[in-house]
């Protein structure tokens, strides 16, 4: 998608852009030539230096570029020392190219370096320099560079290389459809056929025969150009957006303040999580990232059945449909539309969630029971896994989902599944899709609704916009938080990773990312109690928070991955929304070590600041057969668990035993995903703790605050995931809760 409207103000978004790009890249003054040597074969740059015919312009803006505002090494130091880099370097011919684009908007007088503005004291000069080189380079640190061959995208669908560019923006890949080696930045920049894949001693060479210049457009920049001006398939969508006053909201990109206290090292170094002495930093940037699940305006023609140009469809023909759908019973139906508690804006809402997920995040498969994996790269599909987040607005939970049988991503798909206990271990088709769909329930629903679910499609042809702060998903049903949705949500059993709770894991690349994290080459972040880095939590002092993403470990955790907590802590989150009133029971997935874990006391309640204790303190030192006293000796567990296997997989027996052990407060762990070649299930040390059990309602914003009892600083909490269960599943008479 090209720029309309916007490219009369393309230079202030560039100078915005670079601005930003440039208080990332680099926290100290020069780099580090101690352990980031030259080596004596080629590098990069003297590779560049050696083709002057194809990269000299080029290569003289690389010795003009300084690595990061407070730097004065330059991008030509850094490609000349020891690391892993990929560089798509614009050949000379691009960058002319560029310069005649930029003359063509009106940016320069010429297309050459002497046609840029005088009267500006060079910073335009100098932020279309910096556009060109920090978006041709990405560091790979101590761990990767990326020939070709490691590129995931296809023809038909783009992907994400891991690690972002110096400025900032993680790069797509795209390839041809009628030659799969033709492969497409973004989608729109050539890759060389002839001059790729150079290896260097510290990297890699791409030429390119365009300048990667990805648009610098937010979310709000394309919705008020589809809104006003078409050229697209979402100007219905882009209309409702901004009648709901979602235009500023849509606009953030970053958060200016952490980056400027992080430059001046006001940001809380909380330690290593191993040596206490060297801080895993979330990152010197604090990106804010949305992820719009959007109708085609076919979709509205079609269920609007109105005798309309799609540029004549209103904001009032919408909220008419809503209303005689029946949907949103409480919410008010006047022109209030920015009202959290307006129909429009509630549908709207429910569209968007505060975080940019990439298709790889929308549904995160990493151990589930028969998953295929090669390099932590997903080859082969196991049991059916799903993923819940919290949409904007009126918080409400919108469920993911993705199957061997769905061939695809799915938004609230309700399929029946083999999980029957006795088929737990027979069935080779365990926890996959029956082929029927769960009844639909409740009586204000969608015409077209079904529990099929609705297909997330991958963005196409002009729809293949890539918004510096977003990313928007085409959908050929009308999504709605409809009666049947919510029913069908609180009859099944919620499983949400803690992580997916938290939005700025995954709008700064945090979450499960496919490699180490290169600076730390290994596992750990931690995050600062001096700045609310997580809007959905809040870290005492004296709290070390760090996250653990294991993407080379096995540990036992759900997709891997943890929240690991020491210090004297104390910490409050923000808990998702409960689908409709009534009693729930919250679950904490608990990983026990006699050595390493602690105790804390639970508080939960609607009023963070006042929040009653929930129970006894909360033993995590308490596995499924013992614990370990001080003294080193063994006491039997309170628990009551007994291995599977142990019970002969007898169902009766089985089921008994998960009698006793709920009766004590505990459940065993899911057999949904595998730890050290066995389902979790199975490891006595992974258990389920009961925490809360009380009625809840939809509309109700619930806290929990973990503290800590113990006086030794180096006892962990573990986060890992948590459960709310509905009465109707865990005490339904006809149906026992699944063992998944």
């Amino acid at each position: 998608m090209k720029s309309y409207k916007f490219l009369n103000n393309i230079r202030a978004v560039v100078l915005s852009a670079v601005a930003a790009a440039t208080m990332l890249v680099a926290c100290t003054e020069d780099i580090d030539m101690s352990n980031r040597y030259t080596m004596t074969e080629e590098t990069i740059l003297s590779y560049l230096e050696k083709n002057d015919s194809l990269y000299s312009e080029y290569t003289a803006l690389l010795y003009l570029v300084p690595i990061s505002q407070i730097s004065e090494s330059t991008v030509a130091q850094l490609l000349s020392a020891r690391g892993h880099f990929t560089c798509f370097a614009p050949t000379n011919e691009a960058i002319h190219l560029y310069l005649d684009s930029l003359q063509r908007k009106g940016i320069i007088s010429s297309a050459s370096w002497d046609g840029f503005p005088k009267d500006d004291n060079n910073v335009t000069l100098d932020s279309i320099r910096k556009v060109i080189v920090y978006n041709s380079i990405i560091d790979g640190g101590d761990v990767m560079s990326f020939p070709t061959s490691s590129f995931n995208g296809t023809s038909d669908k783009a992907e994400d290389i891991e690690y972002s560019n110096m400025n900032d923006r993680r790069l797509s890949v795209l390839r041809g459809k009628v030659n799969p080696d033709s492969i497409y930045i973004n989608g729109e920049f050539p890759i060389s056929m002839k001059h790729r894949d150079i290896e260097a001693i510290n990297g890699y060479v791409h030429a390119m025969t365009q300048v990667i210049a990805p648009s610098n457009q937010t979310l709000t920049d394309f919705i008020y150009t589809w809104a006003n001006e078409g050229g697209s398939s979402f100007t219905v969508m882009s209309k409702l957006i901004l009648a709901c006053g979602l235009a500023d909201t849509l606009s953030a990109i970053r958060d200016d303040v952490y980056e400027t206290k992080y430059l001046r090292g006001e940001i809380e170094n909380i330690g290593d999580f191993k040596t206490n002495t060297q801080s895993g930093f979330p990152g010197s940037t604090r990106k804010y990232g949305f992820t719009l699940f959007a109708e085609k305006d076919e979709v509205w023609a079609r269920v609007l059945k109105l005798k309309k140009e799609i540029s004549e469809i209103t904001v009032e023909d919408v909220k008419q449909y809503l209303i005689d759908q029946e949907l949103y019973p409480k919410a008010t139906q006047d022109d209030n539309y920015r009202s959290e508690n307006n129909i429009l804006n509630q549908f709207v809402t429910y569209h968007i969630l505060p975080e940019r997920l990439s298709r790889r995040m929308l549904v995160v498969h990493w151990n589930e029971v028969g998953v295929t994996k090669t390099n932590n790269e997903i080859k082969k599909l196991g049991t059916a896994t799903e993923e819940f987040y919290t949409t904007m607005g009126k918080r409400r939970l919108l469920k993911t989902y993705e199957s061997v049988e769905s061939n695809g991503i799915y938004l609230n798909r309700f399929p029946e599944l083999y999980n029957k206990l006795e088929d737990a271990r027979s069935n080779p088709m365990r926890y996959h899709e029956t082929g029927a769909m769960k009844p639909m329930r409740g009586s204000k629903r969608l015409d077209e609704e079904s529990n099929e679910g609705i297909l997330v499609q991958d963005p196409t042809g002009d729809d293949n916009v890539t918004p510096v702060n977003g990313i928007i998903y085409a959908i050929d049903k009308v999504l709605a938080y409809t009666e049947n949705v919510a029913l069908q949500l609180q009859n099944q059993r919620i499983r949400f990773e803690v992580a997916s709770m938290l939005p700025e894991l995954m709008n700064n690349d945090l979450r499960r990312p496919t490699k180490a994290y290169p600076e730390l080459n290994g596992e750990y972040r931690g995050f600062p109690t001096n700045y609310q880095y997580f809007n959905d939590m809040w870290l005492e002092e004296g709290t070390r928070f760090y996250y653990l993403a294991a993407t080379t470990s096995d540990w036992m955790n759900w997709q891997g991955d943890e929240f690991n907590i020491k210090g004297q802590y104390e910490f409050t989150m923000r808990l998702p929304p409960v689908p409709v009133d009534g009693h729930y029971e919250l679950r904490l997935s608990v990983q026990s070590d006699s050595n390493l874990r602690g105790m804390c006391q639970v508080y939960w309640g609607s009023d963070r600041n006042n929040l009653p204790a929930a129970g006894i303190p909360f033993d995590m030192r308490l596995g499924g057969l013992y614990r370990k006293l001080g003294d080193g000796s063994t006491q039997p567990s309170i628990v009551g668990w007994v291995k599977d296997s142990d019970l002969d997989y007898d169902v009766e027996a089985i089921t008994e035993n998960d009698k006793t052990m709920r009766n004590n407060g505990f459940m065993k762990a899911p057999i949904h995903y595998i730890v050290k070649g066995n389902p979790g299930r199975d490891q006595e040390a992974i258990n389920r703790r009961i925490i809360v059990s009380s009625w809840m309602e939809a509309d109700k914003t619930y806290y929990i605050k973990f503290k800590s009892v113990l006086k030794d600083k180096e006892k962990e909490h573990i986060l890992d995931y948590m459960e709310y269960c509905a009465k109707e599943v865990y005490d339904n008479p006809k149906e026992s809760e699944d063992i998944w």
